[in-house]
This record gives structure tokens, sequence and C-alpha cells, in this order.
């Protein structure tokens, strides 16, 4: 799943995110973005029931990985890294419920996004809706990706 995870970071450095959504171009907004990104990669491997859940236990595997390495390369200390890693893991397992929530509910993304892009700090309201549109347009477009397609790094565009 190594390449299906590189195509979500590529998909959540996209500028627009930071340029037109107003997300923080900081390590927080990134990471933000990466989880949001994963979640809903993860979301759609769900549906596909059994089937889906060696990759998605695979893509969730290549997420810690890059965690621990990005951890690491800014200073974080063996004795706490594994500390810091669940912490992430817990924020990646927020935003999945946070997603599955409001598409079950049949709600838009921004009150998750809100919460778990912006924290308490979000951007205008404009910048808010553009990124929780474009985070609803990409679960739409996974939603019509086949799992062949995922698992051969092939995301859709939002």
């Amino acid at each position: 799943m190594e390449p299906l995870y590189r195509a979500v970071v590529t998909a959540a450095r996209d500028p627009a995110w930071y340029r037109e959504g107003g997300v923080p171009d900081t390590v927080d907004g990134r990471f933000n973005l990466v989880a949001a990104v994963t979640a809903l990669v993860l979301l759609r491997m769900e549906a596909e029931g059994n089937a889906g859940k060696e990759p998605s236990v695979l893509l969730t595997e290549s997420f810690i990985d890059d965690m621990d390495a990005s951890l690491r390369q800014i200073g974080i200390g063996d004795y706490v890294v594994g500390k810091h890693v669940g912490r992430l893991m817990g924020a990646l397992g927020g935003r999945l419920h946070a997603f599955r929530s409001a598409r079950a509910a049949g709600q838009g993304f921004e009150t998750a996004v809100r919460r778990n892009v912006f924290h308490d700090s979000p951007p205008s309201e404009p910048a808010l809706g553009w990124t929780a549109a474009r985070l609803e347009a990409l679960a739409t477009a996974l939603d019509g990706a086949s799992l062949a397609d995922l698992t051969a790094a092939r995301l859709p565009a939002p």
C-alpha cells in the first residue's frame, strides 16, 4: 500500500487546500489533511467489507510508519515516540468517526472539518466551506473508485 499512501500524501499536499481552503501550511495543518484524506480512503475500503480489510490494515501501517519517521525526523526521542504515534492514531480514528458519522447522517462535512482540520481556529466561512466541500467531493469520487483502482494507487480527483 506504499504507492497508495504516497498518492494520499500527494493529494493532501495539493496547494489548493492551503491557498483556497485556508488550511495552515504547517506541520499540524499538513498532518490534519493527510489524516483526513487517509480516513476517507479507509472509509471507502471499509465499504468493501472483508475484501477491504487487508488493504486498509496495510494503508494504516503505512500511515503509522510515516508518522513514526516524521516524529523521529523532527527530534522526538525513542522513549516517547510511541506515545506520540498513539495520539496520532487516535486523531486518525477521530477523523474516521467524524466523517463516517457525517455521511451516515446525510450531513455535510463542515462540522467534521471545523473540528478535525481546523480545530478551534477555522479560517473564514468561505474557506471552511471550500475545504469541507472538497473533502465531500473526494469522498464521493472515492465511492466511485474500485478497490482495484485504490490498491493500484489510482486516487480519483475530488
